[in-house]
């Protein structure tokens, strides 16, 4: 053990001994390698459609609203907590193949999805947007989702940075609660 309290462990092979801590996460292994990620563009790989069609609560699929033409869902590897993502029932991949009232339906429950956050949580910012294409970020290029990513001042440490991990105060299951419940008594 250093004299700073922090313990270090010898391992043989790994290169020169230094002073950091490591975090493991290796449930993101999952995400990084395309685990679930659909290979081709129709629906039948997409794990939107699939979640749609599973028939499981929307507590398990992590729905959080369903409208009539869209629905709003947590992000399995989110950003922040309460990250969510709007995506229209039907499996299209791109902005340009919406119907103007899918269109609409996306703007409007991305404006609620907001309401509903700063209700809940108080951000002071939101990331808003569109990965459109693998090359573009899109991690399931196949079906359209708009992110809705809540912000505070100073979220963006050195943890995502040079840990390259993101330290999430709320687990999924709890957020997906106060998200749902909020989003009937917020207009």
């Amino acid at each position: 053990m250093s004299g700073d309290g922090v313990e270090m462990t010898q391992q043989d092979g790994v290169g020169v001994e230094d002073a950091l801590q490591r975090l493991w996460t290796p449930h993101r292994m999952a995400y990084i390698q395309g685990e679930n990620k659909p290979v081709g563009t129709d629906s039948d790989g997409c794990p939107f459609c699939r979640l749609l069609e599973s028939g499981q609560p929307d507590e398990d699929s992590l729905i959080v609203a369903r409208d009539e033409l869209v629905f709003a869902i947590l992000n399995l590897y989110p950003y922040n907590p309460g990250h969510l993502m709007v995506l229209p029932y039907r499996h299209v991949a791109d902005y340009t193949e919406l119907t103007p009232e899918e269109t609409v339906a996306v703007a409007e429950y991305t404006q609620r999805a907001m309401r509903v956050i700063r209700a809940i949580s108080a951000p002071h910012g939101f990331n808003i947007g569109l990965n459109q294409g693998p090359v573009a970020g899109a991690g399931i290029a196949a079906h359209l989702h708009q992110h809705v990513v809540p912000r505070w001042g100073g979220d963006s440490n050195f943890m995502p940075v040079i840990g390259h991990t993101k330290v999430l105060p709320q687990l999924l299951g709890d957020t997906w609660k106060l998200l749902s419940d909020a989003w009937s008594e917020v207009d």
